[in-house]
């Protein structure tokens, strides 16, 4: 778990419950601002995620960008559902409106993603880097 402000960021251990339609999963990032809210019946799910992120595969896609979706959507506290492209460089932010539409933002590289909800900006170029490579001479690692 990592902190950004009063957010508390999790990894994909954590799981997430949608009381309204019972379902339970493990994004592969949650965010939650303020106390974790826990479900009654699940005690190890949290109910109140603020954001959260899924990384895009050939075989989740859909299942993402749908069924998981429209569950997510039911969340009354989630106000942020970010979508992290598997092949290219492009992050997908959709953003709850106050009067509960969703707006979708994109991101390139060389661009940031913005996310409202928690106030930070995820620099696309940052989230692709690859973690093995050698930074370039004379640079800080």
């Amino acid at each position: 778990m990592a902190t950004v402000g009063s957010a508390r960021i999790y990894s994909s251990d954590l799981r997430v419950r949608v009381q309204a339609t019972g379902l339970s999963t493990y994004p592969d990032v949650s965010v939650v601002c303020g106390r974790l809210e826990r479900d009654l019946e699940d005690k190890d799910a949290a109910l109140n995620p603020v954001v959260l992120v899924e990384v895009l595969s050939d075989s989740t896609e859909a299942y993402d960008r749908g069924q998981k979706f429209a569950h997510y959507r039911l969340i009354p506290s989630l106000r942020e559902y970010v979508l992290v492209w598997q092949h290219e460089p492009r992050i997908e932010v959709f953003h709850r409106n106050e009067d509960g539409s969703w707006t979708l933002r994109e991101a390139r590289a060389g661009e940031g993603a913005h996310l409202e909800a928690i106030g930070c900006t995820l620099p696309v170029d940052e989230v692709y880097r690859d973690p093995l490579a050698q930074p370039p001479p004379g640079a800080q690692a």
